[in-house]
């Protein structure tokens, strides 16, 4: 779809949003109550579903590593036990729910997965009225609400701690560039929220259709609404897989560089390891997980499985460790056990549940310097912190 330089012409992975998402050690709430929760033979059980059965070779491959995660996760806990038993969906909605509906009768106690979103709002409404709470793999916070908690890293989250950094750094007047489809809707909704709630201006915002094309044509009109509003700051919510290696050529051609306009993303900018090439890129602030963190869970998942992790394989890893730690410290799995203020230390570091079902993570912002990762704020370690 888009002219992308020669040097990322390879397969790049497509769950935009979701790629900073990996865990490391088991998860640690402190404040802890003292309601246990339901648990078999001195085990707590717990239904995985991951989409074993789907006939596309990418997802089964992701399958496979959520299930993998998971199970280093029981392994690495400590002073509880974890009676976990795994659940294919195939992707499909109708599966999930009859998964679901099987793991609640083989007396599952919380349920964490599945993968799409169709999924889990069939899994949420089949076992929402057995007292069953669902932390699905998804990123997305409209799903969210009643029993369904979604796992993977937020817009909103990722908006917020950018948007801080950019106003602590004398950023005051941000105009966003979003692309016009369901993703880059929600994006635009998130920035211009946190843009606003940290006191800054919103100084435009631009769409383009997700075509070559429509990021051409969407240039000119970038580059009247940067100057015309006076913008110092440029957040986009282009991707590495789409738009972004064709932005981060044309806008500096258009007199838009990086040199008069901070370049912001809502999406991760390192990866693949190739987009570091781009002079566009240099620069540009971008929000991740603990690097350290992210790096050693890759390192002992490789060592266990013989392959690196799919970005987002750690949120099974983050899910049975918060079960986890409730169980360890006497807590049950309702949902103010789940939204417990102090929240979780993860391997990609701090998070915790929000009561409307999303979540908030720790996140470091970091910069591509001479095409290497910089971290120029390191992730919070704790909610209230810097950083939050």
């Amino acid at each position: 779809m888009f002219a992308v330089p020669a040097a990322l012409r390879k397969p790049v992975a497509r769950l935009a949003a979701l790629a900073a998402l990996i865990i490391l050690a088991a998860c640690q709430p402190v404040a802890l109550g003292n309601t246990g929760p339901v648990s078999r033979g001195g085990a707590v059980p717990v239904a995985l579903l991951v989409p074993h059965g789907t006939p596309d070779a990418q997802e089964a491959q992701l399958a496979r590593d959520l299930e993998a995660a998971a199970r280093l996760a029981v392994s690495d806990l400590d002073g509880v036990a974890i009676d976990l038993r795994v659940y294919g969906t195939a992707g499909q909605p109708a599966q999930a729910r009859a998964a679901a509906l099987n793991a609640v009768a083989d007396g599952a106690r919380i349920i964490i997965g599945p993968l799409h979103a169709a999924s889990a709002n069939a899994v949420a409404t089949a076992t929402a009225d057995r007292g069953i709470n669902v932390l699905a793999f998804s990123n997305n916070p409209t799903i969210a609400g009643g029993n369904l908690f979604v796992l993977g890293q937020t817009f909103r989250t990722t908006a917020s701690r950018l948007a801080r950094y950019a106003v602590r750094n004398g950023k005051s007047r941000i105009m966003v560039v979003y692309s016009d489809n369901l993703a880059g809707r929600l994006g635009r909704d998130e920035i211009a929220t946190a843009v606003q709630a940290e006191g800054a201006t919103l100084a435009g915002s631009v769409s383009y259709e997700f075509s070559q094309d429509g990021v051409v044509n969407a240039v000119p009109v970038i580059r009247t609404t940067a100057e015309t509003n006076a913008a110092d700051a440029i957040f986009l919510t282009a991707n590495t897989a789409g738009a972004l290696p064709l932005f981060s050529q044309m806008l500096p051609e258009a007199g838009l560089g990086p040199d008069r306009f901070q370049y912001i993303g809502l999406t991760r900018w390192d990866t693949p390891p190739q987009i570091r090439d781009l002079p566009g890129v240099q620069g540009g602030w971008f929000a991740l997980p603990d690097p350290a963190r992210a790096d050693r869970f890759a390192s002992r998942f490789e060592a266990a499985q013989g392959n690196p992790p799919h970005p987002i394989a750690g949120l099974a890893y983050d899910g049975i460790a918060a079960v986890g730690a409730l169980a360890r410290a006497g807590r049950g799995l309702t949902r103010s056990d789940l939204t417990q203020p102090a929240g979780f230390q993860g391997v990609s570091g701090v998070f915790r549940f929000l009561p409307d079902g999303s979540n908030e993570r720790g996140l470091a912002v970091a910069t591509i310097t001479d095409r290497k990762v910089t971290v120029l704020s390191p992730a919070p370690q704790g909610f209230g912190g810097a950083g939050f």
